[in-house]
């Protein structure tokens, strides 16, 4: 059964990586998709390619979105495709592999505003668009290391992951009464290119042998985002949701 049937979702970030698992998975269940990208316009129209062949409609977006034009421009695209807004699922997101003896203020701003200043735009820009509506989803990919930390520096992208529950908390009651769920997911190691560029091979094995399930894969996050954003998501708000395999339990 496609739980998502004739909804439009955002998914920010989904060119690749974690996002365009997500973006496929919401497809699967029914859902078109806005394709939002920086930089990788090859690979976000490959992504919307995949979402046109499941029989959904597809919109890539060119967009920064932790700048404030850049995240107007965005949505305004999504609503004159669409005409309306269900899902947003604030996945952009990078880091660099810094401690806090390498990082400067340079590095830390830029990793807030690429994550955390970006949900902020988009979030308030998708709350005005579901109020009117009377309803929506709103998802935060967030990360194990903002629940304990990260293991070998990257002090600025932990901050920005921890800094997201708090949002998501709050947005939640701001939009509980507006019909607006508002939730987070919280994965482990998962498989993608930036995994791979920011923490290496050797080290990547390092952390596999840590997780009881091992490494996750991209769509074992498009599922979860899928579920919550879904009929099972109804009565969920202002939660966290763990796919990591066993890494982190609490």
């Amino acid at each position: 059964m496609k739980n998502l049937t004739d909804k439009t979702a955002l998914v920010t970030g989904s060119s690749r990586g974690l996002g365009r698992g997500i973006a496929l998975a919401l497809a699967e269940q029914g859902a078109d998709i806005v394709v939002n990208y920086r930089s990788a316009e090859k690979e976000a129209n490959e992504v919307c390619d995949a979402v046109r062949a499941m029989g959904r409609r597809a919109l890539p977006v060119q967009a920064d979105v932790s700048t404030k034009d850049g995240v107007a421009g965005l949505f305004a695209a999504a609503m004159e495709e669409f005409g309306k807004l269900d899902i947003l699922v604030n996945n952009a997101g990078t880091t660099r592999s810094q401690d806090i003896f390498e990082a400067e203020l340079e590095d830390w701003e830029f990793i807030v505003r690429t994550n955390l200043t970006s949900s902020f735009l988009c979030s308030k820009h998708a709350m005005e668009i579901m109020r009117d509506q009377g309803g929506g989803r709103i998802v935060f990919i967030s990360s194990i290391v903002g629940q304990r930390g990260a293991l070998y520096g990257h002090v600025h992208y932990a901050a920005t992951k921890g800094g997201m529950y708090g949002m998501v908390k709050t947005l939640a009651r701001t939009g509980a009464p507006l019909g607006i769920t508002v939730n987070a997911i919280a994965p482990g190691i998962i498989e993608t290119e930036l995994l791979t560029q920011t923490h290496g091979e050797a080290e990547i094995q390092k952390l596999s042998a840590s997780v009881p399930l091992g490494l996750g894969n991209t769509r074992d996050i498009g599922l979860a985002v899928a579920y919550v954003c879904g009929e099972g998501g109804r009565y969920i708000t202002g939660s966290t949701i763990d796919v990591n395999g066993g890494m982190y339990l609490r």
